[in-house]
C-alpha cells in the first residue's frame, strides 16, 4: 500500500492508495463512531456499495445509505437539502461519521454536508473516479454549485482519511479516464517539470490504467497536493496554483451548463488556454505550449474551447474566485513546473479566446 499524509492547521490524515483495497475501508472508521451515513450515487452504489456496507458493518454501528443523483447538475443546494433532511431522520449526533462513495458530485457534496451538519462531523473520501482520486478528495475543499458559478457556495473541511482503491477505475468510461488525467498532468505543469515530463513519456500507460503507472500517477499528485494544502490551507497563496485551467474550465462549464463536459474535460481545454496566455503574457515558450496542448489531446481531452461569445465569457470569468475588487487573476506559467497568479490585461484575454474558441 502506498501512503501520503495530509498535514493541515485544522487537521491531519492519511491517504491510503492501493489495488483492491475497498474491503479494508472499516479500518478507518474512529472506535467512537456512533453510527455511519454512507452517501453514494445508483452507478457507483451498484458497482460497490455492497463491498462497501459489508466492509462497514464489521464496526457493528448503525449503517444508513443514501443515493443522491448522478451528474454536476445535482450538486446543488436542493440536493444538499435532502442529505440534511436524511440525516435529521435517521437522528444522526455529532459522533457519526460521513462516508463519500462516488466521484467529485458525491465528495465535494457530502463534505460539505458533513463541514455544516450539526456544525461540523467526520467524514471520510471513498473516491471512485480519477479526477477525485487525485484532486477533489484530497485538501478539504467542499462545496455545491450554485447557477451564476460553480462550488460558490461550500467549506474548507477536511475529511479524516482518504481511502483510494485504484481498481475501480477500471469501470470507468473513458472520458471519465481522460478527465482524471487532466488533473493529473496539470500537477507537472504548475510544480513539478519532472512529473510533466514523465506523463509525456508514459500517456499511453495511464490511458490504459497499467497498474503501476496509475498507482505512481496518483501517489504523486496526492503528494503534491498534499504538500501544497499543507502550506495554504485555505488558498492565501499558492494552493491557487492548482486551479490553474480552472478559470477558463469553470466559465466552459457554468456556460453550457453543468454536465455537458465533464470537469476535467473543461480544465484540460481551460490549460491550453491558460498555456495560450502564458505565452502573452510570460513569454512562455511556444514549443512548451505545444507540449502542454499535445499532452491534453494525447489524454483525449477537447482542445478547442465552445463559442460562448467574449462578452459571455467575460462575465462567466468575473465570477471565479480569484477575483478580487472587479480584477480578475489568472494563473499562469513562466516556465513547466513554474506558475505564478497574476491579473491579465483584458486584451491579452480577448486575444487568447479568439485563437482558442471554436468558430464554428
Amino acid at each position: 500500500m502506498s501512503l501520503v499524509r495530509v498535514h493541515t492547521p485544522s487537521g491531519q490524515y492519511p491517504i491510503h492508495i492501493e489495488q483492491g483495497n475497498l474491503p479494508n475501508l472499516a479500518q478507518l472508521v474512529p472506535s467512537n463512531t456512533s453510527a455511519i451515513i454512507l452517501i453514494s450515487n445508483p452507478t457507483v452504489y451498484d458497482l460497490y456499495g455492497a463491498t462497501v456496507e459489508q466492509a462497514l458493518q464489521a464496526i457493528q454501528k448503525p449503517l444508513y445509505s443514501l443515493q443522491i443523483p448522478d451528474g454536476e447538475q445535482y450538486k446543488s443546494l436542493a440536493t444538499l437539502e435532502t442529505v440534511y433532511q436524511f440525516m435529521l431522520e435517521k437522528q444522526l449526533d455529532r459522533h457519526a461519521v460521513l462516508v463519500a462513495l462516488g466521484g467529485g458530485v458525491v465528495g465535494d457534496l457530502s463534505g460539505f454536508a458533513a463541514a455544516t451538519y450539526m456544525r461540523g462531523i467526520r467524514f471520510i473520501q471513498v473516491p471512485t473516479t480519477l479526477l477525485a482520486q487525485v484532486d477533489s478528495s484530497v485538501g478539504g475543499k467542499t462545496a455545491v454549485n450554485h447557477p451564476l458559478g460553480k462550488n460558490m457556495i461550500g467549506a474548507f473541511y477536511q475529511p479524516i482519511a482518504v481511502h483510494i482503491d485504484t481498481a475501480v477505475l477500471k469501470s470507468l468510461p473513458d472520458r471519465e479516464i481522460a478527465a482524471g488525467l487532466a488533473e493529473v498532468i496539470k500537477y507537472g505543469m504548475i510544480l513539478d517539470a519532472g512529473f510533466f515530463r514523465w506523463c509525456i513519456r508514459n500517456v499511453q500507460l495511464l490511458r490504459q490504467l497499467d497498474r503501476e503507472a496509475i498507482i505512481y500517477a496518483v501517489k504523486r499528485s496526492c503528494e503534491i497536493k498534499a504538500d501544497v494544502v499543507s502550506k495554504d490551507e485555505k488558498e492565501a497563496g499558492m494552493r491557487a496554483f492548482l486551479n490553474f485551467g480552472h478559470t477558463f474550465g469553470h466559465a466552459i462549464e457554468t456556460g453550457l451548463g453543468y454536465g455537458a463536459w465533464l470537469h476535467g474535460e473543461a480544465v484540460g481545454c481551460g490549460m491550453v488556454q491558460a498555456a495560450e496566455l502564458s505565452h502573452l503574457v510570460f513569454g512562455l515558450s511556444r514549443n512548451n505550449v505545444e507540449e502542454i496542448r499535445d499532452l491534453v489531446a494525447a489524454i483525449g481531452c477537447p482542445t478547442l474551447a465552445p463559442n460562448l461569445g467574449n462578452e459571455r465569457w467575460l462575465a462567466l470569468m468575473m465570477h471565479d474566485k480569484k477575483t478580487l475588487n472587479q480584477k480578475l487573476k489568472f494563473i499562469l506559467l513562466e516556465a513547466i513546473g513554474q506558475a505564478k497568479i497574476t491579473e491579465v490585461p483584458k486584451e491579452a484575454l480577448l486575444d487568447v479566446l479568439n485563437r482558442t474558441v471554436c468558430t464554428a
